[in-house]
């Protein structure tokens, strides 16, 4: 992989100290800060933290697949896209090599790494990159009254009893289409494919990164031929081929126009259960991933705030990352579609009963498992273009399963020599 070297950093702005901050002592007033994130967000947070710190926000937002290509372009050429921008668990180590941001070890207090456990997936060489902000990790959301209306009490445990009640919902006409999965050339159709990869008991790679998907016995063939058998049954919207996972979410599921979403975002919850931002409040639980055996699998895909190398207001910057990632804030983000990565702040939700189908995530949470044992690779991001390149063709009939595990294997390979 190319190499970028940027200007270095004098070891002050590395150690940056942050005075406490307190309601009548706001010693960085007046400054102002950008922040690049996915969209949706809360309305108030700018509002919010400017008035705790007197720091002003400019609060950016992007879909999620819009933002790394404006990242990468910026901090190619040495500028900021902002102060505070997101970073996703599958960027680690790409942007580690890159040199790209500013390691935070020397400003976040050893307890909050201890309580954020995700944040060793931002973890390099002892460096930590950015403060995990939301625990997303994968369960499946259904909407329970189309399951009640089919006339199905109990809920799917294997990939077997999913694709029976799917077939049910059908029948009775409740939803045309009752599943809702990302074919798209876009990240949502790479996690959707690892997750069933997982559910059919297998896993990408060996620990030397030899792929174990090419096989028809292998569970990445497995997962493939059986997303493809859910487009041929009408279960799937062949529409879902040029749709987002965001836009199958919002637009179908929160819609009520599908009845499952297999790679489910528990952090959608509290929104999709809110009858003033969703048409399905108090319809939406998550239930334990399914599975070829019937014993859950999940794996996460934390998402984390970092500071560019490059910003001009390091100490605001550090001020706002502490501030979203506090235990307080995110116990009042869950409601915006944020699962805590604070265990102290997840637990509290739960056993106040403040956590939408909070035994289910909290016991799916104890299965989650990393989607590489070894730590992301650098060539992740062009490994999974490779894969949901090959998804889509495959969803179009312009591939078999077979055309498109080698067309994600020779992905794989050509990633790990760039």
């Amino acid at each position: 992989m190319q190499k970028f070297v940027l200007r270095l950093i004098g070891s002050a702005a590395l150690a940056i100290a942050m005075p406490a901050l307190a309601d009548d002592a706001k010693p960085l007033a007046g400054q102002s800060i950008t922040v690049l994130m996915p969209s949706p967000q809360g309305a108030t947070i700018a509002t919010d933290f400017e008035a705790e710190t007197g720091i002003h926000v400019d609060l950016q937002t992007l879909s999620w697949d819009d933002i790394r290509p404006k990242l990468v372009t910026a901090l190619v050429a040495g500028t900021a896209p902002a102060d505070v921008t997101e970073f996703d668990w599958s960027w680690t180590g790409q942007f580690s090599a890159a040199g790209w941001f500013l390691p935070l070890n020397d400003v976040i207090d050893p307890d909050t790494v201890t309580d954020i456990g995700v944040a060793k997936i931002f973890t390099v060489d002892g460096k930590l990159l950015g403060v995990p902000y939301t625990n997303d990790f994968r369960v499946m959301l259904v909407n329970k009254k189309h399951f009640a209306d089919a006339g199905i009490s109990q809920m799917p445990k294997t990939l077997d009893d999913l694709v029976a009640a799917a077939k049910k919902i059908k029948e009775k006409g409740i939803a045309q289409y009752p599943i809702g999965l990302p074919l798209s050339a876009t990240e949502g159709a790479s996690t959707s494919w690892y997750l069933l990869t997982k559910a059919f008991d297998g896993e990408l790679f060996d620990k030397d990164f030899k792929p174990l998907f090419t096989s028809p016995d292998s569970a990445g063939y497995k997962a493939l031929a059986f997303e493809l058998m859910l487009l041929k049954e009408g279960l799937v919207d062949p529409a879902s081929t040029g749709l987002k996972d965001s836009q199958i979410n919002e637009s179908m599921f929160g819609q009520g126009i599908t009845s499952i979403m297999v790679s489910g975002e528990p952090g959608r919850l509290g929104q999709m259960n809110d009858p003033n931002q969703s048409k399905v409040a108090g319809q939406v639980e998550a239930i334990l991933v399914p599975t070829e055996s019937g014993e859950t699998r999940s794996f996460g895909l934390p998402e984390a705030l970092a500071i560019p190398n490059v910003s001009l207001n390091k100490e605001a910057a550090v001020a706002f990352v502490k501030w979203f990632t506090s235990k307080d804030f995110q116990k009042k983000n869950a409601a915006n579609g944020f699962l805590p990565t604070r265990t102290s702040a997840l637990s509290e939700l739960n056993e106040a009963g403040k956590l939408n189908s909070g035994d289910v995530l909290v016991a799916q949470s104890k299965t989650v498992e990393p989607l590489f044992p070894q730590g992301t690779p650098p060539w992740y991001p062009q490994f999974s273009s490779g894969v949901n390149t090959a998804i889509n063709s495959a969803a179009k009939s312009q591939m078999s399963v077979d055309q498109a595990m080698e067309a994600i294997a020779s992905a794989a390979k050509q990633a790990m020599a760039q």
